[in-house]
């Protein structure tokens, strides 16, 4: 049994299962499953994309690398961001500023944080779609989205800087922010 292949493909399991959750959660507003799930995610996209960078040839090393590295940048993030959530957010009472700063579903501080490390990711995935020399079509369909992936990068990292999701925060359910998260993904 070839452990590299059987660590890629099980994290892209874990990638396909926590992000369909994750949407599901997201939907019907249960946070702490959503929030929960955010755990493992990070988890299966690192080991998923630690098998391709092990996969592709020596003159793809280096974008494979870099997709590697800011998958553990992502994954550093996110698994903050999310961790906070289940632990500092959930079981203390918070302030008020604090909890503007902190509670995800007020479109602050951690919020912004969430949308950087999704960037990142988006990044992560970029270059690792770099990587691929395709040969066959299924490849040659997973580079291209990899790569279309990537360009969520701008909308995450330049869409809190506009304030929208802080406008958003004011007013209404929060649909909006989640619906946005879902299409992010």
């Amino acid at each position: 049994m070839d452990l590299n292949k059987t660590l890629s493909k099980t994290g892209s399991a874990i990638v396909t299962a926590t992000v369909f959750l994750f949407a599901l959660f997201l939907l019907i507003d249960f946070s702490m499953g959503s929030y929960f799930v955010c755990l493992i995610l990070p988890i299966g996209f690192i080991m998923m994309t630690g098998g391709l960078q092990n996969e592709c040839e020596s003159d793809r090393k280096t974008a494979a690398n870099i997709g590697l590295i800011l998958a553990a940048v992502y994954g550093t993030f996110i698994m903050l961001v999310y961790y906070s959530q289940l632990t500092t957010v959930h079981n203390e009472q918070l302030n008020e500023q604090a909890a503007k700063l902190l509670e995800f579903n007020k479109f602050g501080l951690i919020f912004n944080y969430d949308l950087l490390g999704y960037g990142v990711m988006a990044l992560s995935t970029f270059f690792t779609g770099l990587s691929l020399k395709p040969e066959s079509k299924t490849d040659k369909w997973l580079k291209a989205l990899l790569m279309i992936h990537g360009v969520f990068y701008f909308s995450c990292t330049f869409m809190p800087i506009t304030g929208m999701f802080a406008r958003m925060s004011s007013g209404g359910d929060g649909l909006g922010g989640r619906l946005v998260l879902v299409a992010l993904l």
